[in-house]
């Protein structure tokens, strides 16, 4: 479940000319297996999605990221950092929808013998080369006193992790659901969390502004929106259709959902209505790190990045 990995070697690509993302009216959408997401899932299981709406699975956000820079996708759901870097290759994306938001489902898993971060001093740190996995780092870091020199930085992809600690590769690692609770069963101890980070890891809904015409994009979200009441209202019918077809437990899932913040339609109008909101600032923040890590092929602008225009205005 591969949730944040880039497109390796993606900044060096050439963009391909557009194809005509799928029949006019049809609306694919890249997704990939992540707890935030399963509003899509479950809204497809139960009939509600709208016609000629398609959820185009992958093993990955990298596929989404491949599928949206060929022309072959209209829309996916990705890490604010990833719509940021495909917007830095060209693709014209704006966020249309917030989908969930890290609160707890992040984390720096310790060996057991470790139990501050200032005993991270001297010891072998995993890290996923991503925006996020920098952001992760330099936090802990700050609330240790220690300097990037520190620690010995492993960089390590989500594939890697369990296998990396299952092979005493490393005494720490940067990582989130499932390998997190994966890592705590092994005698993993949670140091750090996303809780610790308010606001500022974002799942969202990115769409290709260039290839919306007559595509239902407001009915897809109307549907997010209608599966996100029935994980509130029927949760334990939810919680075995999303069991189901993750094939884990339900404690899991349930312990997924207690790591994210799924924000309702209200909620969702404050970041996106905004210039100034705490998306459009987790926007600037990410963008200043990935410019800092050589991340990103060129500056963005970000004037462009959030869109309020397919949220309903009520829920019907």
């Amino acid at each position: 479940m591969e949730r944040r990995h880039f497109l390796a070697g993606l900044a060096g690509m050439a963009l391909l000319p557009l194809a005509g993302c799928g029949l006019q009216g049809s609306l694919r959408v890249g997704i990939h297996t992540w707890i935030g997401y399963e509003t899509l899932y479950l809204a497809q299981n139960l009939r509600w999605l709208p016609a000629g709406v398609a959820l185009v699975s992958g093993t990955s956000a990298t596929d989404s990221l491949t599928g949206l820079r060929n022309g072959e996708l209209d829309a996916a759901c990705l890490t604010l950092d990833e719509v940021l870097l495909a917007r830095s290759l060209g693709v014209p994306l704006q966020i249309a929808l917030v989908f969930n938001v890290s609160a707890g489902a992040d984390m720096l898993v310790a060996r057991a013998d470790i139990h501050s971060l200032q005993q991270l001093e001297g010891k072998r740190l995993g890290v996923e080369s991503t925006a996020l996995g920098a952001l992760m780092l330099n936090r802990v870091l700050d609330q240790a006193g220690l300097s990037r020199s520190a620690v010995q930085t492993v960089e390590l992809p989500p594939a890697g992790q369990l296998a990396a600690w299952q092979q005493q590769k490393v005494d720490a690692i940067i990582t989130y659901e499932p390998t997190a609770s994966r890592l705590q069963e092994l005698g993993g101890i949670n140091l750090f969390n996303s809780r610790e980070l308010p606001d500022t890891i974002f799942d969202v809904l990115a769409v290709r502004a260039d290839s919306l015409w007559f595509k239902p994009v407001e009915g897809l979200i109307a549907a997010h929106f209608q599966a996100l009441e029935h994980v509130r209202s029927n949760r334990q019918d939810a919680l075995y259709r999303i069991a189901a077809r993750q094939q884990i437990s339900v404690p899991q899932v349930k312990q997924a959902l207690a790591g994210v913040m799924l924000p309702g339609l209200a909620a969702n109008h404050r970041y996106l209505d905004h210039a100034d909101s705490r998306l459009a600032q987790a926007g600037r923040q990410l963008h200043n790190i990935m410019l800092d890590q050589g991340l990103l092929t060129q500056p963005d602008q970000q004037g462009s990045l959030l869109s309020p225009r397919w949220l309903p205005e009520v829920l019907t």
